[in-house]
């Protein structure tokens, strides 16, 4: 029975960890959402500069530097959105051979006595 025990308490943590990567890749989704936003109304001005906003502070920027700019961050972001991806996959994987095993477990020890 300790098996079981120390199973279940694997499949907890794993779960716990699951919903953090989704809540982090949730976010990094939103971000790359509101990226993919800002280049767009950068790409469709015509105007040669933008603010940016850094700190308390705005900054005009030249519009195509800008474009550079983000550009990278939403590259960044959408390279860890699919390491969050990556995660989520390995977790859901462990979670589904630990669910697994569990049941075979309780069900095997339910048995047991009565056969």
């Amino acid at each position: 029975m300790a098996g079981v025990q120390q199973n279940l308490v694997e499949f907890e943590r794993n779960r716990n960890q699951l919903m953090g990567v989704s809540s982090q890749k949730q976010q990094l989704e939103l971000q790359a959402e509101a990226l993919k936003q800002a280049l767009e109304e950068l790409k469709a001005t015509k105007e040669e500069k933008a603010y940016k906003a850094v700190g308390n502070i705005m900054i005009q920027k030249p519009t195509k530097d800008l474009q550079k700019e983000l550009d990278e961050q939403r590259d960044s972001v959408e390279l860890r959105i699919k390491t969050m991806q990556k995660q989520e996959d390995i977790l859901i994987d462990k979670l589904n051979k630990l669910k697994a095993v569990i049941e075979k477990a309780q069900s095997g020890s339910s048995q047991g006595p009565e056969q």
